[in-house]
């Protein structure tokens, strides 16, 4: 077996990504990920709870708490920050998405909305200030 082969075959594979958001209250966040924007509380970790993650599908978001302000003013909206990336496949998926999240009352720092590039995207806000960005295809 050749030098390259090997390196072929022992190369580890990356298999998934968790985003860290950093939140107040958990109780808040959960409920607020699970009622508005659909996911399952996966678990809750601490005494009192600091730490906890939520998913929906093969999205995982990883909740932690801070007590203090992560960012400075309004830097993270006015450069608008994401905390997290999370992909549709289809473009009938993600505008029907958007709409049920419309529907739920979800505050959004950008609506739905077909890019230059070929994406469909929007981005939700949570109550922390996270903003959440949902990317699809356009056509």
């Amino acid at each position: 077996m050749t030098h390259q082969a090997e390196q072929t075959l022992l190369r580890p594979v990356l298999s998934s990504t968790e985003a860290q958001l950093f939140v107040a209250d958990i109780k808040a966040s959960c409920d607020f990920y699970a009622d508005k924007l659909g996911f399952t509380v996966a678990f809750v970790y601490g005494d009192p709870p600091h730490f906890g993650q939520v998913t929906r599908d093969h999205a995982r978001l990883n909740l932690r708490v801070v007590d203090e302000p992560v960012f400075v003013g309004d830097i993270r909206e006015r450069e608008q920050l994401l905390s997290a990336s999370l992909t549709l496949a289809t473009a009938e998926e993600i505008e029907q998405l958007f709409l049920s999240y419309q529907a739920a009352g979800v505050r959004f720092s950008q609506t739905f909305k077909k890019e230059s590039w070929g994406s469909s995207t929007f981005i939700v806000t949570d109550p922390d200030g996270n903003l959440i960005l949902f990317a699809g295809p356009a056509d």
